[in-house]
């Protein structure tokens, strides 16, 4: 069955996306880990959409975090043992499974900044995947449960 949760993509609104997805987690009896796994990575593609996905941008086309705010849908689906969840935003056109996962063997001061959030999100989900279509973004993270 799936559950459709949306709000305002701003950092405000944190706590209520988490609530919203344990909840669901809880009603699912998700162990301990996969709920933490699970919560971290929903965490990090709302901070994400929060900051980015209807920012500004500036002369040189990069867009200024938290500059802008637009709605931000959730769709929460558990069938058959696997569990699904999509963020769906209109904000600015982007794929952050586009970018290379970073080089974790470097130290922190030898590491690009950034691309570690999905590095991890990729790492404890069994699959991510993006599309752009009808102008919005659609990134979906797929769970066995």
């Amino acid at each position: 069955m799936k559950k459709v949760f949306e709000c305002e993509a701003a950092i405000d609104n944190l706590e209520k996306v988490i609530e919203f997805v344990e909840g669901e987690l809880d009603a699912l009896n998700c162990s301990v880990k996969q709920k933490v796994q699970i919560t971290v990575a929903v965490e990090e593609i709302f901070v994400n959409i929060a900051h980015y996905a209807y920012a500004k941008l500036d002369e040189n086309g990069k867009p200024i975090p938290d500059t802008g705010t637009g709605i931000m849908g959730l769709e929460f689906e558990a069938e058959a043992g696997k569990l699904s969840l999509t963020f769906i935003d209109k904000g600015i056109p982007y794929n952050p499974l586009a970018k290379d996962d970073p080089d974790i063997t470097l130290s922190v001061e030898d590491r690009e900044i950034g691309g570690l959030g999905i590095f991890m999100v990729k790492k404890s989900m069994d699959e991510v995947l993006y599309r752009y279509q009808d102008g919005k973004n659609i990134l979906t993270m797929i769970k066995s449960i």
